[in-house]
């Protein structure tokens, strides 16, 4: 699933291919599951004749602003793909949204597990006002945190991929920040040292940065592996130091990567930077 930096980096994309100032003149729902909380006939009417003002992100949701007070709020989900093509350009049986812009260009959005979910709504909060602090945000601080988190008392993997919480994490930066901070996936928040707890806060900025420069992270070579919208897979994956490398030795210290399941989750450690 597509994870903070995989989200940011197409919303990057999708500023960079122009798609802010756009006009939405005709708008197909290809299946309507992919439409949450109206009908497509009424989807269909409403986005119709829209100019998209600004394109953002909000932990894994892009945020699309519309003219007349609307807002589009697009999950990705598993499978979630964005691709800007020429009218008539062929396709597939997995496109399940497409927009056509008035300048002629059409930005379709291909979902192979049809997980992915699109918001038309003029009260965005209602979706978003739950979500924990951006990671990467000024109001993420490190006092703060260490304050939230030694507050809690539950397994830091869990904790972490709580989007509550903390907002963008998802199961591979999970491991892969847990692995720099060094700790063990089931320790205990609330047992955290103040150092620890700042260690960690480091981690998820200094982890989730590295992502988005490096495009995100694509863990296969299929059409349903993660790309950004203008076709370019991730390179992340090339950098990953825990996350599906088990066997492999850790970059620090040599030992060899574990799997193990933590609240149900596959995690993956280094048994000697990540004692319990």
């Amino acid at each position: 699933m597509p994870e903070l930096p995989e989200v940011e980096t197409v919303v990057r994309d999708l500023r960079a291919l122009k798609v802010v100032g756009q006009t939405i003149r005709r708008v197909e729902v290809r299946w309507e599951r992919t439409v949450a909380g109206m009908r497509p006939e009424a989807f269909i009417k409403r986005l119709h004749g829209r100019r998209i003002t600004g394109i953002a992100r909000r932990a894994k949701y892009i945020v699309v602003s519309l003219s007349g007070g609307w807002t589009l709020l697009i999950h990705l989900r598993m499978t979630g793909q964005f691709e800007l093509t020429a009218p008539g350009a062929q396709g597939d049986k997995h496109e399940h949204v497409v927009l056509r812009f008035a300048e002629g260009r059409e930005l379709r959005f291909r979902d192979t597990r049809k997980f992915g979910r699109w918001i038309l709504t003029r009260n965005p909060d209602a979706h978003l006002a739950r979500l924990g602090p951006e990671p990467l945000g000024s109001e993420f601080r490190a006092a703060e945190f260490a304050a939230a988190v030694r507050k809690h008392r539950r397994q830091l993997k869990p904790l972490l991929l709580d989007q509550t919480f903390v907002a963008g994490l998802g199961n591979i930066y999970a491991d892969e920040v847990l692995w720099k901070a060094r700790l063990h996936p089931r320790r205990r928040s609330d047992r955290l040292t103040l150092p620890e707890a700042g260690a960690l806060h480091r981690a998820i900025r200094d982890v989730l940065r590295r992502a988005i420069r490096n495009r995100g992270t694509s863990l296969g070579m299929t059409r349903t592996n993660f790309r950004g919208a203008d076709g370019r897979r991730g390179r992340h994956q090339l950098r990953l130091n825990v996350f599906q490398r088990t066997g492999a030795p850790c970059a620090r210290c040599g030992s060899p990567i574990r799997r193990l399941l933590v609240a149900q989750r596959s995690t993956h450690i280094c048994p000697q930077c990540q004692r319990p």
